[in-house]
């Protein structure tokens, strides 16, 4: 198995790299949005690697970091998302976005990805949306540093937690520091996604549709 390829970058096409690793070239397929955030041609690149073999078939599919790899994985797994569609979903989202789709139960973010069709984008938010919560604390296992945050008016520090544990809510801030949220935004956020009870789970996807833009 080929799970990291580091190498310096010879060619960019609309779909696939070419990386040079030692002076063997192998094409990666990539999403367009993996492809628009890599250096230019000539430059070192390292990337997290899936390959997929068939009978007729290898292919290496390639991934700037571990987490948006391993959603390829999980997206794949569901009936009717091909390594194709996978690309498609992830380049059109972002792992970030994917995370917040399928925590969110937004089928029609993930219908967005250009292939996706209504069926196939439910049955992906609903297969995964218990994954969601474990994917956003990959990276970054630990929660923010919220030290002065909850001076102030920010927090109501008699309404954070006497329905939900510590833990639930240090893993949602964790989750939701991992998508980019600010320690405050998510700490506001969770506060009052805990005074309605519920797990880490529940605690994300109540904090992430408070902090969605309001029109």
């Amino acid at each position: 198995m080929i799970g990291r390829l580091t190498g310096r970058l010879d060619h960019k096409a609309s779909d696939h790299v070419l990386l040079d690793v030692n002076g063997v070239g192998y094409i990666v397929q990539c999403s367009d949005r993996t492809i628009a955030a890599l250096p230019p041609v000539r430059t070192p690149v390292s990337l997290w690697t899936e390959l997929l073999v068939r009978e007729d078939l290898m292919q290496l599919f390639g991934f700037l970091t571990v987490q948006e790899r391993e959603w390829h994985r999980l997206l794949t797994s569901v009936q009717g998302i091909g390594a194709k569609g996978s690309l498609a979903i992830l380049g059109t989202l972002g792992a970030d976005g994917v995370a917040r789709a399928i925590a969110l139960g937004d089928a029609n973010a993930v219908r967005a990805a250009p292939g996706v069709g209504p069926k196939i984008a439910q049955r992906v938010v609903l297969e995964l949306k218990g994954k969601a919560p474990a994917m956003m604390l990959m990276e970054g296992g630990s929660a923010p540093d919220l030290e002065g945050v909850a001076d102030g008016p920010l927090v109501d520090s008699t309404a954070v937690a006497p329905k939900v544990d510590a833990s639930a809510q240090s893993e949602a801030l964790s989750a939701l520091s991992n998508l980019g949220y600010a320690p405050v935004d998510a700490a506001r956020a969770v506060a009052e996604a805990a005074s309605a009870g519920g797990d880490t789970p529940d605690l994300i996807r109540a904090a992430l549709k408070l902090l969605a833009p309001r029109d």
